[in-house]
């Protein structure tokens, strides 16, 4: 048995201002998917110049943000905030949703393509790839702030969360880490390095993360205010599935169109 070692979850502060190593996983991830698009322009391996990506990368920021947290209101606690409305905008409060921040991105992404007269597939394939490290920052994220733990287990790496009783439960963050960062980013990385079908980068990804969040879910401790839905399945899992469906539907259409 495991103790969870009850980081601070303030890295430093001055005066009112403190920055949070959740915080900070943000920036890592928005900076490694920089760097990792960086790299594929210089490659030739991307449908866009540099300022456009940087426009591009730009609103993804803005997506990830307000999408996650509309996506974590509107999905997890619609009733609460529709009682307490201004607390939507207390984002230093915690309350983030993927599914929501992955909606956000869509969008995102849509608007810069019409701005730049792009086709929508070739910057969603082009940015697939670059999404996974900043997956596995924000799963490291929670498992700084002893947030989102699994359920209780009696094996070895079993461990003690503060907050969540005296059982040993699955670090359930650093599997999300682990497959649906660092094992995604390695399979759409390989994957992307060579003409793809379009849309079919995008379907690999659908497919990658949401059947891994899926599977994650079974150790993961659904969220106390939920609990377990229809099928005794969490909210995540139901979330999962629409992804895993459209991977599948968009997979079979990418299979019409010559690699690109």
């Amino acid at each position: 048995m495991l103790i969870h070692p009850n980081f601070d979850p303030v890295v430093f502060s001055v005066g009112p201002l403190a920055v949070r190593w959740y915080g900070l996983m943000y920036l890592a991830g928005f900076v490694a998917g920089w760097w990792l698009g960086i790299r594929r322009i210089v490659q030739g391996l991307a449908p866009l110049s540099r300022p456009q990506f940087d426009d591009l990368l730009f609103g993804i920021v803005i997506g990830v943000i307000l999408g996650g947290r509309l996506g974590y209101v509107l999905f997890y606690k619609p009733a609460y905030y529709a009682a307490h409305p201004l607390e939507i905008f207390a984002i230093w409060q915690g309350g983030m949703s993927f599914h929501g921040g992955f909606l956000g991105v869509l969008l995102a992404v849509a608007y810069v393509a019409r701005r730049q007269h792009q086709h929508w597939w070739d910057l969603i394939d082009f940015v697939a790839p670059l999404v996974p490290l900043g997956i596995a920052a924000g799963r490291l994220g929670n498992f700084i702030n002893g947030e989102l733990w699994g359920r209780v287990t009696s094996l070895p790496w079993g461990m003690v969360f503060r907050g969540a009783g005296p059982l040993p439960r699955h670090p359930s963050q650093l599997y999300e880490m682990a497959l649906e960062g660092f094992a995604l980013f390695a399979l759409l990385w390989w994957f992307s390095s060579r003409p793809r079908p379009r849309a079919q980068v995008s379907a690999l990804f659908l497919l990658g993360y949401g059947a891994s969040r899926f599977a994650c879910e079974f150790t993961r401790e659904p969220d106390a205010f939920l609990g377990l839905l229809a099928l005794g399945l969490s909210m995540g899992q139901w979330l999962s599935l629409p992804m895993i469906a459209a991977g599948l539907l968009l997979w079979y259409y990418s299979l019409r169109s010559k690699p690109r």
